[in-house]
């Protein structure tokens, strides 16, 4: 005996494509429409890549064009007002060269020409010293360095030791003197290397007169940049001769 249940219809909306007579309920979908970018009005839109109108940024394109070549040329002339790269970095070879040649009269330094002081010029001595040593064998780039440090330092506290109150001498111009009058000690290696070796006695000769020339320049220079240094002229030579004659031992031995 079978027991029978009361079930209720299903009743489906209107309007949602559902056929209330037919078994297999199948649902439609609208077909979307493709994803659009919002366009903003031309108007609000200063820049024309963002408006997404090609007509709009091809006719702005001469516009950019024109101010890219304006500002060109503008960039141009900024370039030749400019001053040239050695002068940037403090490089003057006219002041070089002038001041090194005052170096070369033993018996008559221009101190005028020592007043602004750079290390440009010490510095090409220096590595000229190094070149010529070299070339005779010495490999001495580090203890040459490290003489001159010395050398400017010792000088430096011992200028300053004995002017007192009165010395006004700074390191820069210290350091700067002492590299410039370094030419007849650089004159020195060159020309040792044209002397042979069992000739010591025309080497010590010459290590003499190129260590006194030097000694006698930088002294006239410390005594002539500095303040109270012209009292105590001998002590500054004598100092002055110990820093030329440690950097000629170098070339001698």
């Amino acid at each position: 005996m079978t027991k029978e249940f009361s079930v209720p219809p299903v009743v489906f909306p209107a309007g949602n494509g559902v056929n209330p007579g037919v078994g297999n309920v199948t649902q439609r979908r609208a077909p979307m429409a493709p994803f659009q970018p919002l366009r903003p009005p031309s108007s609000s839109s200063a820049i024309p890549f963002l408006s997404f109108d090609i007509g709009s940024a091809a006719s702005s394109s001469g516009t950019f064009g024109g101010t890219i070549s304006s500002s060109g040329v503008s960039g141009s002339a900024t370039f030749e007002d400019e001053e040239p790269l050695l002068d940037e970095l403090g490089i003057h070879p006219d002041q070089i060269w002038h001041k090194t040649k005052s170096i070369l009269n033993p018996f008559r330094v221009n101190p005028s020409a020592h007043k602004d002081s750079d290390l440009s010029g010490p510095i090409f001595l220096y590595l000229s010293f190094c070149l010529f040593q070299l070339l005779a064998g010495k490999i001495q780039f580090g203890v040459i360095l490290g003489w001159i440090v010395v050398s400017s330092i010792f000088l430096y506290v011992v200028f300053n030791m004995l002017a007192g109150r009165n010395g006004n001498l700074d390191l820069h111009t210290c350091t700067s003197v002492v590299g410039y009058c370094m030419l007849p000690v650089v004159i020195l290696s060159a020309m040792s290397l044209f002397i042979p070796q069992g000739s010591s006695v025309i080497r010590y000769a010459m290590a003499g007169v190129f260590v006194v020339w030097a000694a006698r320049a930088c002294t006239n220079l410390m005594v002539a940049l500095a303040d109270g240094g012209e009292e105590h002229r001998g002590l500054i030579a004598y100092a002055c001769f110990l820093i030329y004659t440690s950097f000629s031992l170098l070339v001698i031995f």
